[in-house]
């Protein structure tokens, strides 16, 4: 997996898009776990022996990887004798294109390696297993916000796979750029006001030369900031209500000021880590994964990063990937075990412990590695990151499709640049997500 490949990862499918990525590196393989031997009855529970062949598909997992699957696969055909799982890997490129394909063909693996928003559009095409329905005892072992994430009330209320892993960060700061601004680096912005307060400071010493922010706000920014997305039955898109005007308005003066360049306005993920790496940005959103990669990529900024928690005014954000199964299996018994296999405490735990993921299991986290630090920079990411866990939530929508994340950028680039009101350039954006609702 390529660097450009490892930022945190979310997946589309029937028009899925590849946005961003998870690092993640091999690691040892537990037997563990209470794996129920799961032929379907009329309440949609699967019960039967646990035998025969599966396919298992991952995103991008292959070479570095390969050591850990392959172990995973041997110590569930041990497990469970006369099972056979045939492991596919998929690249990065094209995967979207392949999991439509499949889908469209009838043809997805047994068990498929996904996020939300691909979960979300195959789920509601018919072609993934309610896992609520098929093995209700599943949802006690799973931390409640990742369970809630595959959980989805705009399609039937059924929960369509199981938690797979976790990602989120702490904030990256650029104490060189901060000092040179005059800022406080030990006095780094914890809220969205201290944030954007520090931001037009800045912009009066970086004469736009660099700034503290670097693209334009996402769905998540105002999930973060405490804007209510959808209403709750996850009907229709709500981020046009006064908190949402009231982030975009924030944006629009920073902008005036110089706090925002003009080159943010069409900047996606990867230009801001970019950005950051080339000691041009005083604040990035991050992931675990992204400590490593200044190590490696951008040393001199790595000497000069300091870390601090997510600003979040609500709970802060995370990712999920989860392991799926397809309705249209031949063998839903073997599939779900194995999916629960891959998924079990003990597995996630030596996951997590050699790659910068964490695991989405109840009490789990609890483990030391994830609450004392091994006094490096590395360590410390973790165990706050892991924290953060704790309190986190998938903010990106399921439904927000890569056509709504276009809208929203477009509409607030017109906003920030005085052709449109934010009140109009939400507006517009709501109108157009909702009219698109619930469409393949």
């Amino acid at each position: 997996m390529t660097s450009t490949a490892r930022a945190a990862r979310r997946s589309r499918a029937a028009g899925v898009v590849l946005v961003l990525s998870l690092g993640l590196a091999g690691c040892g393989v537990g037997g563990g776990g209470d794996d129920s031997e799961p032929g379907r009855d009329t309440d949609g529970r699967v019960d039967g022996k646990v035998t025969g062949a599966i396919t298992f598909q991952t995103w991008n997992l292959k070479g570095g990887y390969e050591e850990y699957f392959t172990d995973l696969v041997g110590a569930f055909e041990k497990k469970y004798p006369g099972t056979r799982v045939k492991w596919i890997d998929q690249p990065a490129d094209g995967y979207s294109e392949k999991l439509s394909a499949d889908a469209a063909a009838g043809n997805l693996p047994d068990v498929v390696d996904l996020g939300p928003e691909a979960g979300y559009t195959l789920a509601g095409a018919d072609m993934l297993l309610n896992i609520a329905k098929a093995d209700p005892s599943a949802k006690k072992d799973y931390l409640p916000a990742a369970w809630n994430a595959m959980t989805w009330a705009g399609i039937d209320g059924g929960t369509y796979g199981y938690p797979f892993y976790l990602n989120t960060g702490p904030s990256f700061f650029n104490t060189e750029l901060l000092t040179r601004a005059g800022l406080d680096p030990k006095n780094t912005p914890k809220t969205y006001d201290d944030l954007f307060d520090q931001a037009d400071e800045m912009a009066d010493a970086a004469k736009g030369e660099y700034s503290m922010l670097g693209r334009t706000p996402v769905i998540e920014t105002f999930g973060t900031y405490g804007v209510q997305l959808m209403n709750k039955d996850a009907t229709a898109f709500t981020f046009n209500n006064a908190k949402g005007v009231e982030l975009l308005t924030r944006y629009k003066e920073m902008y005036d000021s110089g706090a925002l360049t003009e080159d943010i306005l069409n900047e996606k993920q990867v230009g801001e880590v970019d950005k950051f790496k080339s000691g041009r940005l005083g604040w990035l959103p991050g992931s675990a994964y992204n400590l490593a990669d200044f190590k490696k990529n951008a040393p001199d900024i790595y000497k000069s990063v300091a870390i601090g928690p997510m600003i979040a005014n609500a709970a802060p954000n995370m990712y999920i990937e989860s392991l799926a199964v397809s309705s249209k299996t031949g063998n839903a018994p073997t599939a779900i075990a194995f999916a629960k296999f891959a998924t079990n405490a003990e597995n996630q735990l030596a996951f997590a412990r050699k790659a910068a993921i964490f695991p989405a299991t109840v009490g789990t986290l609890d483990d030391p590695f994830f609450t004392k630090s091994d006094g490096t920079d590395e360590g410390r990411v973790r165990v706050e990151s892991a924290a953060q866990i704790g309190r986190a939530v998938v903010h990106w929508p399921p439904a927000f499709s890569q056509a709504m994340v276009d809208e929203l950028r477009e509409q607030v680039a017109l906003a920030l640049k005085g052709d449109k009101t934010p009140k109009q350039a939400l507006d517009d954006t709501v109108a157009f997500c909702n009219d698109r609702l619930g469409r393949t």
